[in-house]
């Protein structure tokens, strides 16, 4: 029998897949354009408007869509209890962060953590948690149904696991997609940047794009 952690799993895998299956198509029906070659981002055609939503930034102000216009922004899905994937790519991510550094603010891309674990993540502790690799980047975190309404228009998914039978309330872990998505100025879903992560390349990518869009 399965229990009730094996089947969200199962669930959040499937979506997984249904998402990247869907991110397949759109690539494979995305024109080349004027747009720059790009080494890691892959983007597709029309970008996808992001339904209505609002999370908490670290400073306990609200980001809604609105708060994402004007700049490329890299999102990525996480957790501060995260053993290895969270830091090891915000990590990446700050490597990124630091060849951009020279552009000009107004166009400079933006990279957006947003925590899956608002039961132990509180907006202080994204906050402090976030700044550690790289004092730009973007923190927030919402309600698990905001969250996973902000996930599902990403194609994105998360899972709340437990550790074991008989183990603390608080001792668990998150499965959650390990892939960024790009948004563009518009603050439209227009692609993805899959792992392995190269940080040169993915600065390459958003400088290359921030550019094209001055």
């Amino acid at each position: 029998m399965f229990n009730r952690t094996t089947v969200y799993v199962l669930i959040a895998a499937i979506a997984a897949a249904l998402g990247l299956l869907a991110a397949q198509s759109w690539f494979a029906q995305s024109p080349q354009g004027s747009r720059p070659a790009l080494k890691s981002a892959r983007l597709f055609e029309p970008p996808r408007e992001i339904p209505a939503f609002t999370l908490r930034q670290s400073d306990g102000t609200p980001l809604v869509p609105g708060e994402l216009k004007g700049h490329w922004t890299l999102v990525f899905l996480g957790f501060t209890h995260c053993p290895d994937v969270c830091p090891t790519t915000l990590a990446q991510l700050a490597g990124a962060q630091k060849q951009w550094a020279a552009l000009p603010e107004a166009v400079r891309p933006r990279v957006l953590f947003v925590s899956v674990d608002p039961e132990r993540d509180t907006p202080d502790a994204i906050g402090e948690y976030a700044h550690a690799f790289h004092r730009d980047t973007l923190a927030a975190t919402a309600d698990v149904p905001a969250l996973e309404t902000f996930a599902k228009s990403l194609s994105m998914v998360f899972a709340k696991v437990p550790t074991g039978a008989g183990a603390p309330a608080d001792q668990y872990s998150m499965d959650h997609s390990a892939s960024l998505a790009v948004l563009d100025p518009q603050g439209r879903l227009t692609g993805f940047i899959q792992p392995p992560f190269e940080p040169k390349d993915i600065a390459a990518d958003m400088t290359a794009l921030s550019e094209a869009s001055k």
